[in-house]
């Protein structure tokens, strides 16, 4: 059943479709610039992007979130389930904070974090491209990626800036490129993993609904045979991609965590909103490193 606290209306402004959604404990400029996803700019007092075909422009007013580009009841369907609206987070953050006291800060601090529902495909793409990388660097790699062998997403003549309509290449469209087409889009070493992937996904060797149906720990082991994808691509692809907020993927900002402020952590990683847990270090350590230190032993 959809959480009480938020409801939507279609409307239409100018030949502009959107929709305006009421949602509280949500930002949509802290959920799309949290490192989860690479495929949003903002430009002035929106944050533009694709996503699932579709580019939307989306601001927001307080609890007031417009859709700009979407405007009938399936895309409404589409936009609450890509951005978690339906979950209750205040009382995750209750129950994470309970597993961990020593989250509190890191929970109040982002408390309008969600974790994202993204396609499988692209998250997959994507966090073999993340690693070892910096997210300027994914994002511009991901685009070029989108020119190159993506096509005009629905709503592209809503865009001032037209790079930002286009969709995340088909396996099909992308394993027609070859580790050296995709080595000059700036991928360096990972062009092999993308290239070998896209032809495993578009030959059927590799089975994204088959992952989406298996339970956590089998889909992490098929994940784990794809070569390019260790321990924390597979976390962020499961979290990110697969809508498993068990997983709990630990980059080297949340090593780091896990080293100072968050020691001896295991009941939280191993809890039921890990990756939501997660979500709320990994934007709090980004904005303040100083407070996670390790001490020199004596």
């Amino acid at each position: 059943m959809p959480n009480e606290r938020c409801h939507a209306k279609a409307s239409i402004s100018g030949t502009v479709p959107f929709i305006t959604v009421s949602c509280s404990d949500f930002s949509v400029k802290d959920t799309l610039g949290s490192g989860q996803c690479f495929r949003w700019t903002l430009r002035e007092d929106r944050m533009c992007g694709t996503a699932f075909g579709r580019y939307v422009e989306v601001a927001q007013d307080g609890e007031n979130v417009t859709i700009y580009g979407a405007g009938t009841a399936d895309e409404e369907v589409l936009w609450r389930r890509y951005f978690d609206l339906d979950r209750d987070y205040a009382s995750i953050r209750k129950q994470v904070i309970e597993t961990e006291p020593r989250l509190c800060d890191a929970a109040a601090f982002a408390a309008g974090v969600h974790v994202l529902a993204q396609e499988p495909w692209e998250a997959l793409c994507s966090f073999v491209i993340s690693q070892n990388n910096h997210i300027p660097r994914i994002r511009g790699i991901i685009r070029r990626l989108c020119l190159h062998y993506g096509e005009r997403a629905d709503g592209w003549e809503y865009a001032a800036n037209p790079e930002d309509a286009m969709t995340f290449p088909t396996a099909e469209a992308l394993s027609k490129a070859s580790e050296e087409q995709l080595r000059a889009l700036g991928c360096g070493y990972r062009a092999g993993y993308l290239a070998a992937l896209s032809r495993s996904v578009a030959e059927g060797r590799i089975d994204l609904d088959a992952i989406a149906q298996a339970a956590t720990p089998e889909a992490r082991k098929i994940l784990l045979t794809i070569r390019g994808v260790g321990p924390k691509v597979a976390e962020c692809v499961l979290l990110y991609g697969f809508g498993r907020m068990e997983c709990f993927p630990v980059d080297v900002w949340i090593r780091r965590a896990l080293e100072t402020e968050f020691t001896d952590a295991t009941a939280l990683m191993e809890s039921e909103y890990a990756g939501i847990a997660q979500q709320y270090i990994f934007e709090y350590i980004r904005q303040y490193p100083e407070r996670f230190v390790k001490k020199s032993k004596p």
